[in-house]
């Protein structure tokens, strides 16, 4: 059964929505009398891709989904982002507010809202952000007030403008799931008084049936760098007084709600890193394979090669093929745990919260890198938009910074989630990984395991932030190289023979090069903060 979900949504990915990859770059999204139109073809593909079946792989079977684990639903992501990276932000959105609503919403909401939104019928979003606020959610200002009388007595009115909401309108789905955060009038200041609401596009009757439109809409959209086909929308709530939403989980805990489905999208933004990473790298190979320049240094024949030939080509696209496998082999280890964790095994659970910022972070790390490689190997032909080459390294910017920075997450890993069971997790992680075979991989878990010690007992807050970077990269290392070298060991013993070839020496590479730099960054994940500042900020910006 896996065999064929894999095969068939690599399938479709390939035949329907990888062909609308670059006209989507080339026209993007527009909003055109109130209404965001997308390219032609898009309405169509993401029709068939709601007719097959393919949002409901991992929702719960309770509510029309198929029960099948986070892993394949994290496999359904990855081929579709690697053939079309911005269309697939609408279902990517969609599975984490299906999440954030299965485990906060009432029984009530969960029935009316789920099931359409699990076919993919509807899409759903997140709204946190405001343009004053950024990535301080404690200064939202957006405001929810109840609703007294009348036909929404009990619910509550929205008021507010939220930015960067992805796909935060559009006409492929009947309807538009908004997860919006905004404070009660009596909500205390900052994030303790935050607030979640489902605010749909169009108001949902008893029965599911679509009611009238809501007082929203999407007010612009973003011109970006990227992902183009995606619209990035500046949504205002209750224009004219008359937004209704309807409060989920409890008040003032509309933060821990929405870090429900943050911590799905986290995970799929990593799992971005390799949708962008193995689309770059197909693009890279086939350049290379057919580009015929010069002859290959040292060789006898003395005719012209096609550029994979050549020692520095090859190089560039080992690397990208070791890095974007090191990531997938983090993610799937990550997707293992979650799974493991939801069926009640709390080590899993754990460790997948430490796991989450690793991948998130140097996962899209990894992304922005292989792109630019990608450019690379296409030389000047990269910087030509024609070839593609250039859309990759423009959509796989973003990955970095939303769903929380990676610095953010970066933070969050030096902070919260080191001290998680008094620091017992991310030590068992790293114990566990110190006692590999391989003698440059226990050398950098052992180095990790020192790190993450000395940053709980002794260094201070700003030593730990400072680090902080360098430390999650060498962590996320670890951790994939472990699961690489597992890989590896698991081919050598007759398991995926297709992989044969390849897998020892993509592995290889990866324990011989990439950990290597990893354990490089020892010494900037301890050189404390004093540095920082050693500039004054008159001097740092005169």
């Amino acid at each position: 059964m896996v065999e064929a979900i894999v095969e068939g949504i690599g399938a479709f990915a390939a035949g329907e929505w990888a062909p609308l990859n670059r006209l989507g770059d080339l026209e993007g999204a527009r909003l055109e009398n109130g209404v965001v139109r997308l390219p032609e073809g898009f309405a169509d593909a993401y029709h068939h891709y709601v007719e097959q079946g393919w949002n409901a792989i991992a929702a719960p079977a309770e509510f029309g989904g198929q029960g099948l684990p986070f892993a394949l639903g994290c496999n359904v992501l990855e081929n579709l982002g690697s053939a079309n990276f911005a269309f697939n932000l609408l279902p990517m959105l969609t599975t984490g507010a299906i999440d954030a609503l299965e485990q906060h919403g009432s029984d009530a909401q969960k029935a009316l809202y789920l099931p359409k939104m699990i076919s993919g019928e509807w899409s759903g979003t997140m709204n946190l952000t405001e343009p004053q606020a950024g990535s301080d959610l404690g200064a939202l200002r957006t405001v929810a007030t109840p609703v007294e009388d009348g036909e929404h007595a009990g619910k509550y009115r929205i008021a507010g403008t939220k930015i960067f909401i992805t796909w935060g309108d559009h006409e492929l789905a009947e309807n538009v799931i908004h997860l919006v955060l905004a404070r009660l009038p009596d909500a205390p200041e900052g994030s303790r008084g935050i607030s979640l609401f489902v605010v749909p596009k169009y108001l949902v009757n008893p029965d599911g049936s679509l009611g009238p439109r809501n007082d929203l809409r999407a007010v612009s959209l973003e011109h970006k760098l990227g992902i183009h086909a995606s619209p990035t929308c500046v949504m205002s709530y209750g224009d004219s007084g008359d937004c209704i939403g309807e409060l989920v989980g409890q008040p003032h805990r509309g933060l821990m709600a929405m870090f429900t489905m943050m911590n799905n999208a986290r995970i799929n933004v990593g799992n971005q890193g390799v949708q962008i990473g193995e689309r770059a790298l197909q693009a890279a190979v086939a350049y290379a394979r057919d580009r015929v320049q010069s002859v290959r240094a040292g060789a006898a024949d003395r005719n012209a090669v096609a550029i994979i030939e050549h020692p520095d080509v090859r190089r560039m696209l080992l690397r990208m093929k070791a890095l974007t496998e090191g990531v997938r082999a983090l993610l799937y280890y990550t997707a293992g745990q979650v799974d493991r964790g939801t069926l009640g095994n709390a080590a899993a659970a754990a460790r997948a919260e430490c796991l989450v910022p690793m991948l998130k972070a140097w996962g899209t790390d990894v992304g922005v890198e292989v792109a630019s490689l990608g450019v690379q190997v296409h030389g000047g032909m990269g910087f030509v938009e024609e070839t593609g080459a250039a859309q990759h390294y423009r959509d796989a910017r973003i990955a970095p910074i939303y769903e929380g920075t990676n610095g953010i997450q970066a933070a969050d890993l030096v902070t919260r989630k080191l001290g998680l069971e008094n620091g017992e997790v991310l030590d068992a992680l790293f114990a566990e990984i110190a006692t590999d075979e391989h003698p440059r991989l226990a050398r950098l878990a052992a180095e990790c395991r020192d790190l993450a010690r000395w940053m709980r007992e002794t260094a201070s807050i700003d030593d730990r932030l400072a680090g902080s970077v360098a430390f999650t990269t060498m962590s996320a290392v670890a951790v994939a190289g472990w699961q690489l070298g597992r890989q590896a060991r698991a081919v050598a013993g007759g398991a995926a023979p297709s992989l044969s070839a390849s897998k020892p020496v993509t592995a290889r590479y990866f324990l011989e090069q990439i950990v290597p730099e990893a354990l490089g960054l020892a010494s900037s994940a301890r050189g404390g903060a004093e540095v920082l500042y050693a500039l004054p900020t008159e001097a740092l910006i005169a």
